[in-house]
């Protein structure tokens, strides 16, 4: 088993490094969709999504990686930006112009004045990836951040989207035990979900 684990992470090594380039190719394109058409693709994953009451999870971007803050800062919904405090993820609530300080991953984040939101009150996250295949197993930068967020049962029951460019979109992914596959992912073509949309969601 030892071995087998092994050689599923010196695969994703390596494919962390083609993804990562070809994502950066490919990024324009997804940024592009996203500045012009990004009202309709909110408002179909909104129209899916759930009661206004609770927050959207983005992320704040880092070089490499789509920027959902402009129309998603236009939504008029409540947002929530991940945090890495104490040596675990969570989510605060976050809007324009409300201070942001390093996690301890050096991340832009809402301050610890901010408290931590529980699963229930988030609608939906949307992550970046570096890639995502057919089953909704996201390959991310190898922190296991999410990983351990989403094996908790709650959070595994908020739908999670990738955010990434189609290119990036394969038809299968090492798998390792502890990955919990997304609900789908988002590209320059719109939303797709895998399995039922979150309008079929016991939370939502």
């Amino acid at each position: 088993m030892l071995c087998a684990i092994a050689g599923v992470t010196a695969h994703k090594t390596e494919l962390r490094r083609h993804f990562r380039r070809l994502r950066l190719q490919q990024l324009p394109k997804l940024q592009q969709r996203l500045d012009r058409g990004g009202a309709s693709l909110l408002t179909a994953l909104l129209l899916q999504a759930t009661s206004p009451e609770r927050h959207l999870g983005l992320t704040w971007p880092l070089p490499g990686e789509p920027d959902l803050r402009p129309w998603l800062n236009a939504s008029g919904w409540p947002l929530a930006l991940p945090a890495v405090a104490a040596g675990r993820l969570v989510y605060r609530a976050w809007q324009p112009g409300m201070e942001l300080t390093p996690d301890e991953c050096g991340i832009a984040a809402p301050t610890a004045s901010s408290p931590d939101l529980q699963p229930g009150q988030l609608a939906l996250l949307l992550v970046p990836a570096l890639a995502i295949d057919r089953r909704g197993v996201r390959l991310g930068y190898g922190g296991g951040w999410y990983d351990r967020l989403r094996a908790d049962p709650q959070w595994q029951r908020v739908p999670a989207v990738a955010v990434l460019p189609a290119a990036c979109v394969c038809d299968r992914l090492p798998c390792d035990p502890w990955d919990v596959p997304f609900a789908g992912w988002l590209d320059e073509n719109g939303c797709q979900w895998i399995g039922p949309s979150p309008t079929q969601h016991p939370l939502i």
